[in-house]
């Protein structure tokens, strides 16, 4: 239809042959987008397929498999059947949330990245040695993690008695600022060591998409990825033990 109309103003002399060429290139340009857009996979400038209720059941009852492995501290399994989520269920809603928990599986057994930081607010720390370290991230801006803090900073005492230290980290993004982040501090009681991560990398090293989030860290090895309220005592012990 556009190229038609070019063609009738070129032969009614409305345009010379220059303004001509200038809008057949861009009627060109524009049967070129459209044709990409007609090829366009799913999701992609068109609406994607919608899951079966059988696929949506079928992923479902993975999932569960998946979170009672995970419960069990059996990530080997928990890994493969992730695997099957995102590959053959990756249009379900379990598909969806599975990517998510994979990032986060994967890095068990991984090597720990070492703590970069750009500054302490309070202590100082280091992976390794005999103890294991729960890494904690957190935002002063997040009100799930300012529930989470005070929380830790009571329990200290008893994550000390097992053997593992407790390292605050956080990137000071949005509305924070360090004087508020120091003034937090104070407020949650916190004793533990808190610092202030380069560029995210920490973040990034660790998976972390969403906050409150932990790690556990054992003889320089991912050992637990997770939501810090998951941690369980029980957990935490068997983890240990493992």
């Amino acid at each position: 239809m556009f190229r038609l109309a070019v063609i009738s103003l070129a032969l009614t002399g409305c345009v010379q042959k220059s303004e001509f060429d200038a809008l057949e290139a861009r009627v060109k340009a524009a049967e070129e987008k459209v044709a990409t857009l007609e090829k366009a996979p799913a999701g992609r400038g068109a609406a994607a397929p919608t899951a079966s209720p059988e696929e949506e059941e079928a992923a479902g009852k993975l999932m569960t498999e998946v979170q009672e492995a995970m419960k069990g501290n059996d990530y080997a399994t928990a890994k493969t059947k992730l695997a099957d989520l995102t590959g053959k269920f990756a249009g379900t809603k379990a598909g969806k949330a599975a990517s998510r928990m994979a990032s986060e599986v994967n890095l068990i057994g991984t090597v720990a990245a070492p703590l970069e930081m750009e500054k302490w607010f309070q202590g100082k720390a280091e992976l390794g040695g005999d103890k294991a370290t729960l890494l904690v991230f957190w935002e002063v801006w997040c009100p799930h993690c300012k529930k989470e803090l005070p929380k830790l900073a009571e329990e200290e005492g008893k994550y000390k008695a097992k053997g593992v230290q407790i390292v605050g980290i956080t990137k000071v993004t949005k509305s924070a600022t360090d004087e508020k982040v120091e003034e937090f501090i104070k407020e949650s009681k916190a004793k533990f060591p808190i610092g202030k991560e380069k560029d995210g990398s920490l973040s990034k090293a660790y998976s972390v998409s969403g906050i409150p989030a932990a790690a556990l860290v054992k003889d320089g090895k991912v050992i637990w990825r997770g939501h810090p309220a998951r941690l369980d005592e029980a957990t935490l012990d068997a983890l240990l033990k493992g």
